[in-house]
């Protein structure tokens, strides 16, 4: 399949979907999935792909509950007012802007924005914080099932260096992501029951806003 054809494909059947089948999409890959889209979209100024992310993450985003809960920060926030993490909305914007005159696209955007999703929330959860350039937040305590894949997904803004680490609750390292990019990513199975604890650092030299999903 060749990559033009690859965003009609995705649009069609997202657009396809049953509401049943559009419950059971898993907002943490989802999420991921998009951010992959969206980046491959802008390297090849292909708003069609752009497109497909902006649906798919608002999707995602139907799908959690959302809550306000403050890290533990290891010093001050970050005075500077960091680029926001990236939304379906401004996915959407940004494939606009790609071609401002094309009616067709502009109509399949409208057609997105004015969708509901159907459904109940899945109950996981989303927060979003900022982290100051070297800084590190801390999420604790986090149970997770035992016997169920958890999933932990933080997303920068901009050209942030996020890392993440989990940890259980003796304090050792269950699962770490230290590459340079402003994802980072963690998933594992818990066998015993217990409370773990999140840690997003924040590597690059610029403060960043981010978001942090779990399962």
């Amino acid at each position: 399949m060749s990559i033009k054809l690859l965003p009609l494909v995705t649009l069609a059947a997202l657009s396809a979907a049953p509401a049943a089948l559009a419950q059971e999409v898993d907002p943490i890959a989802a999420t991921r999935l998009s951010a992959e889209l969206f980046d491959l979209g802008q390297a090849q100024n292909d708003a069609l792909l752009m497109i497909a992310a902006g649906k798919l993450r608002k999707q995602a985003e139907a799908r959690v509950e959302v809550i306000d809960r403050a890290p533990e920060r290891d010093g001050p926030a970050p005075r500077e007012n960091p680029m926001a993490p990236l939304t379906w909305e401004s996915m959407l914007d940004a494939a606009s802007d790609l071609n401002p005159d094309d009616a067709q696209m502009a109509g399949l955007i409208d057609d997105i924005r004015a969708e509901t999703t159907k459904g109940v929330r899945s109950g996981r959860v989303e927060s979003y914080a900022s982290i100051r350039a070297g800084g590190t937040d801390t999420y604790r305590p986090l149970e997770f099932s035992v016997g169920v894949y958890a999933d932990v997904y933080v997303e920068g803004s901009g050209g942030a260096d996020i890392n993440l680490y989990i940890r259980d609750a003796q304090g050792r390292l269950v699962c770490s992501d230290t590459d340079i990019s402003a994802i980072a990513y963690c998933g594992w199975q818990p066998d015993t029951a217990q409370a773990y604890s999140v840690e997003v650092l924040n590597k690059g030299r610029v403060a960043s806003a981010y978001k942090l999903m779990t399962n």
